[in-house]
């Protein structure tokens, strides 16, 4: 059996090796195939990646998720095949017997059927990259992220909105301020929330703008909802509106509406009007007011954004100019603080001037930056004039028209922070012959307030109470900047910056408003050779002395204000060359005459003596000679109001009157001239009656127009007698606002005021006999009268000071409504106060006094306390 042996194999081994045999004997056939297969491939590829990125740049449309994975896979095997076809000559060198056999079988064989194989897949995928569509509409995402810088102290209004967002009621909500203040930040700050926040709203933002702000803001919506740009700019605007309104009403979706200048009307722009039913909001910005109120009625879901206040105004400004700037010098802290001040919490200023100072520093380049902001001289730093002041200046290009523009830039003269009296600026307005002609004085006042509250709703002015105003500092030197750049209007501001001497300019002839308030000139002794000039602010200085040649020079002059100059004991008789003079403010100097050259200012329609206590003397016929006079003013003159009172008979155009009796005799006898009741007397003062301890207020209750009230040191006096046929409609004091009472020490009670039913302002102080502000037995007296009371339902502000009697203000609980202020001192045997549960009704009240005196303090309606005590803020005086 010697050499025998066998041999044993599978049939799958066989089959296997019969396969493996294949792929060697077609090696060489499909590596050529291989390489022609893929460049078709390639080319298959380079048209389907052209296509998709025609559809996503373009069209801005998302590619299919089978066309992704198409080429992903594609990339692949091309790259793999393109590193086979690299090795494939040296597995080709080691084929023999016609390429059925290699030297190396094993390696080879793997190599062949990773050849087939391959050549598969890439044959497999050019069948399969034939595609009609690559690419789609991507889906609309809630809300899209937007850039945003970080914020300071904006928190608690994205709270705010959020809040309302959450309330059912509420559809609009409107975001106002200030120009740069951070509204369209904080509008990114809310758009953003939307974006990180579960909800279930369509997030749209769209920026409106002064030109055609409804196709503007049609085409952002029509973008961010996904209809089809294909033949949509040739659409009406009608029927864009269609198509948005179609999209949205199926919708639940929240309008985040940027920078809107006037009422944006939703249904043209085809928005359907968010309602509880639909569940859809619009949040919008604007920096007007009046915008708000007509876009959203109740001003309890209008936000009003502040500027901030001085720790947050710092940080951000240390933000932006580098701590490392603020430690290079121990001075350069407390100068950036005087920098940050200047800029007054407005953002945009401290973001503006903190880039500028971020290369500074040295101590005296931060003094030159306090000087040159102090005297609104900012547009030297980079950015402020170029960039700032434009973006500001938007609100002004938006007034109505130049009358608005050039009463807005005349509130400029006056000194920062100043609060200016609004009947003062519309009567300057009225001197400088600013607003239309008008037949009556109370109709060109009426537009003057008229201009006023848009100022306030343009957020140009600010609102400080019912009479004053003030300008934001960094909104003035804007307005003295758009002033310095026009060619019609030059202005010489410099208020409030401690001049002691006369100032210089080189171009006087081209000066046409001039403010030199608030500092400290004793003399003017140069003429001043200004042909233009028109308003000449000269108040509250140390004036001693005006050279009679002073006014030579300025022909065109016609409002002249040297009010609160004590020191200024006579006008110079140059003040007669003034031939173009509408208004004169003398109040508050110590004017002891008045020179009768006086009489040659012809056009001279208003003429303020107010508390020129030493004014003893005004010629005869001198006031007469004003025959266009309307406004005349004498409140605590120091020259009888009776001995001029025959004077103003003949004066046809004046129309308001503010007088001082100083005995009810001279009351009594004033009140039989005609003018005494036929022109507006605004403001009656009463001092040192001596001869009558009772006074009847009956003639003062027939003045309809009387507003402010004062009785000061009248000694003797005991009562105010009410008479019965004073009732509502007839006789009352209707437009009475403010009473003050000081000094009467005999007065028991003031009950008379019951008859002011919009007495807003009552102050009373040293009367040491006074026992109770309303008595019900005087009441009792007029008992018709007793049930119909609305007892100080206006009262705004209340000061009782040095009323060592004063026990009670009323026996009974009353609702203060408007109360805001309540200021108490001294007053040792007051120990109630007659507030109800409606004091004060959704306001903070301020309850001052001495330390302490709350505590003891009993409530006239117990349950008010509870009630009362979260609006009740006391605020002590030391003393």
């Amino acid at each position: 059996m010697g050499n025998i042996f066998s041999i044993s194999l599978s049939l799958d081994t066989i089959i296997t090796r019969c396969w493996d045999s294949a792929f060697l004997c077609k090696l060489e056939e499909n590596l050529p195939a291989l390489k022609t297969e893929v460049e078709d491939l390639k080319a298959t590829r380079r048209d389907l990646m052209s296509r998709v990125r025609v559809a996503e740049d373009e069209k801005q449309l998302k590619r299919l998720p089978q066309v992704d994975l198409w080429l992903q896979r594609a990339d692949r095997v091309i790259t793999d095949a393109d590193k086979l076809t690299v090795q494939s000559p040296q597995y080709v060198e080691k084929l023999c017997m016609g390429g059925c056999c290699s030297r190396h079988p094993r390696s080879t064989h793997k190599f062949g059927k990773q050849i087939a194989t391959i050549l598969q897949e890439v044959k497999g995928l050019k069948e399969n990259g034939d595609f009609s569509d690559v690419a789609c509409k991507p889906p609309i995402p809630s809300a899209n992220k937007r850039p945003s810088d970080p914020t300071v102290c904006l928190e608690s209004y994205v709270n705010q909105v959020w809040s309302c967002l959450q309330k059912e009621q509420v559809g609009i909500i409107g975001i106002y301020g200030l120009g740069g203040v951070g509204k369209t930040t904080l509008l990114n700050q809310i758009n953003n929330k939307f974006h990180d926040t579960t909800h279930d709203y369509h997030v749209i933002w769209a920026v409106a703008s002064q030109d055609r702000p409804i196709e503007k803001v049609q085409n952002q919506i029509a973008k961010r909802i996904g209809l089809p740009n294909e033949g949509w700019e040739s659409k009406s605007r009608d029927e864009k509106a269609e198509d948005i309104f179609n999209v949205l009403c199926r919708k639940k979706f929240a309008l985040l509406l940027d920078d809107i200048w006037e009422w944006f009307d939703l249904t043209r722009a085809g928005v359907p009007l968010p309602t509880q039913g639909n569940g859809s909001r619009v949040i919008f910005t604007t920096r007007r007011l009046d915008v708000c109120c007509q876009m959203q009625p109740n001003m309890d879901n209008n936000i009003r954004v502040e500027c901030l206040p001085p720790g947050e105004a710092f940080k951000l400004f240390e933000e932006k100019v580098g701590s490392e700037t603020l430690q290079m010098h121990p001075d350069i802290h407390k100068l950036a603080e005087a920098v940050v001040e200047e800029c007054a919490g407005l953002p945009l200023a401290l973001i503006t001037i903190g880039r500028a100072m971020a290369s500074k520093k040295t101590p005296r380049e931060w003094e030159y930056a306090v000087e040159v902001l102090r005297q609104s001289a900012a547009s030297v730093f980079p950015g402020v004039g170029k960039e700032m002041y434009p973006k500001l200046k938007f609100s002004y290009d938006c007034l109505p028209d130049e009358r608005f523009r050039s009463c807005f830039l005349y509130c400029s003269l006056y000194p920062e922070d100043h609060l200016i009296e609004k009947d003062e600026l519309v009567d300057c307005w009225i001197g400088e012959a600013l607003l239309d002609e008008h037949t009556n004085l109370s109709s060109a006042r009426n537009q003057g307030h008229f201009i006023i509250g848009s100022l306030i709703d343009a957020c140009l002015l600010e609102k400080e109470d019912n009479h004053r105003v003030k300008m934001h500092d960094v909104i003035r030197d804007m307005a003295l900047w758009i002033a310095g750049e026009s060619e019609k209007e030059k202005f010489f501001v410099k208020s409030g910056v401690q001049l002691k001497e006369q100032p210089k300019a080189k171009k006087w002839e081209e000066v046409t408003r001039m403010s030199l308030r608030k500092n400290q000139i004793e003399n003017l002794t140069e003429i001043l050779e200004c042909p233009n000039l028109r308003t000449l602010f000269l108040s509250s200085n140390d004036l001693k002395v005006i050279m009679d040649d002073f006014f030579n020079s300025m022909p065109m002059l016609r409002v002249l204000d040297l009010f609160n100059n004590m020191n200024l004991e006579e006008l110079p008789v140059g003040i007669a060359k003034l031939v173009s003079l509408e208004h004169l403010n003398l109040s508050q100097t110590g004017i002891k005459k008045l020179p009768v050259e006086l009489k040659a200012l012809a056009k001279l329609k208003y003429l303020n003596l107010e508390r020129t206590c030493d004014l003893k003397m005004i010629p005869q016929q001198l006031i007469s000679s004003f025959s266009k006079l309307q406004v005349l003013k004498m409140e605590e003159c120091g020259y009888g109001c009776l001995l001029v009172l025959e004077e103003m008979e003949h004066l046809k155009y004046l129309n308001v009157l503010t007088l001082t009796f100083r005995s009810a005799s001279e009351l009594e006898k004033a009140s039989r001239f005609n003018k005494f009741f036929s022109c507006a007397i605004e403001h009656v003062s009463l001092q040192h009656f001596r001869d009558s301890r009772s006074l009847n207020i009956m003639a003062l209750a027939k003045l309809q127009h009387l507003c402010v009230l004062s009785l000061s040191s009248c000694m003797d006096l005991e009562e105010v007698k009410i008479e019965r046929n004073i009732t509502e409609g007839a006789g009352c004091f209707h437009s009475l606002r403010s009473v003050t009472l000081s000094d009467c020490n005999h007065l028991r009670d003031v009950s008379w005021v019951i008859f002011a039913p919009h007495l807003e302002h009552l102050w009373i102080y040293g009367c040491i006999g006074l026992e109770e502000i309303i008595s019900e037995e005087k009441l009792g007296e007029v008992a018709e009268l007793k049930g119909n009371l609305n007892l100080f339902s206006k009262l705004k502000r209340l000061l009782l000071h040095r009323l060592p009697k004063l026990k009670t203000m009323y026996h009974h609980a009353l609702p203060f409504p408007q109360l805001k202020q309540v200021c108490i001192m001294e007053c040792p045997m007051l120990k109630k106060l007659p507030l109800n549960s409606n004091s004060a009704k959704g306001q903070r009240l301020i309850i001052e006094g001495k330390e302490g005196w709350w505590k003891d303090v009993e409530w006239e309606d117990e349950s008010t306390k509870i009630a009362f005590l979260p609006t009740f803020i006391p605020r002590i005086i030391k003393g």
